[in-house]
């Protein structure tokens, strides 16, 4: 349920900042006429996104096991890969956002209604499936439909109030901090889904090395047990993990954190103070 919660309200954040600064730019050059089109492409964009959660689980029903399993790995790995490209774009533009979206505003202003209804729905559409492919992945991870689904709901919900107070200008913080070290965080919690999506092939029988494991203290933490259940609902932890999992978990997990962390090298003079990043409309 935390991890959800972590993985909604990060996602949720995002979108709720694009629409914040999309809405706040034109209520402040008196274009209130150009909201229609904006509301259009953000609500397109959560009605794909649910299309798309419901087509995962409904349509991974009607397979076989062995197909099943290979979906559910590869899906795993792809919402691994979309998550990671998130993180260090977010990252890397968090300081930047509201005068690249200006930006692509004006561009669709002057286009014309078309083009804000798409720019609206890019914005948020990314987001939108991204979380819906990582949640789905969880959710078959952990084997809870409900917990997770929860958590990720709570998640979105507070990042839509935490939007609606951006907007409002009653909360400031600082974004950059913000989503460095919840990124941090989603990078431990994609490492265990990609053990997950590894594990999956492995039973699909894509990759070797099934009943190789790399240790085994069912024993000590029961999958049953609620710190067991805690474990494995936050980190996807797993007491008896192949020796390819424990591979690919640290292959994965070790270099992603160093580089996230790692600070640019100066180029040339030295480097401008870091400014905070505040999402406020006025």
């Amino acid at each position: 349920m935390f991890a959800n919660y972590l993985i909604g309200l990060r996602e949720g954040l995002e979108a709720s900042l694009v629409v914040c600064i999309l809405i706040a730019y034109l209520v402040k050059t008196g274009r209130k006429d150009r909201l229609g089109p904006v509301w259009i492409g953000v609500g397109s964009a959560v009605g794909l996104s649910m299309a798309f959660g419901a087509i995962l689980q409904f349509g991974s029903n009607q397979l076989s096991f062995e197909a099943q399993e290979a979906l559910g790995g590869t899906l795993s790995i792809l919402a691994v890969g979309l998550v990671t490209w998130m993180v260090f774009w977010m990252k890397r533009t968090a300081r930047h956002l509201k005068s690249e979206l200006h930006g692509k505003l004006d561009a669709a202003l002057a286009m014309g209604t078309v083009a804000l209804v798409v720019t609206s729905f890019l914005a948020v559409g990314r987001e939108g499936l991204e979380t819906a492919l990582f949640i789905w992945t969880a959710v078959q991870a952990t084997g809870d439909g409900w917990n997770p689904l929860a958590g990720a709901i709570l998640g979105l919900l507070t990042s839509a109030v935490l939007g609606w107070l951006f907007y409002r200008g009653a909360l400031r913080i600082n974004l950059a901090k913000f989503f460095t070290w919840t990124g941090a965080m989603l990078v431990v919690v994609a490492a265990g889904v990609l053990a997950y999506g590894v594990h999956d092939l492995q039973e699909a029988g894509w990759i070797p090395g099934l009943h190789e494991l790399a240790f085994n203290i069912s024993s000590t933490i029961p999958v049953d047990s609620w710190y067991g259940t805690l474990l494995k609902g936050v980190f996807n932890f797993q007491p008896d993990p192949t020796v390819v999992q424990v591979v690919i978990w640290l292959l994965y997990l070790v270099p992603t954190l160093y580089f996230f962390f790692r600070k640019p090298k100066a180029a040339g003079s030295a480097p401008k103070p870091a400014a905070s990043v505040e999402a406020k409309a006025a």
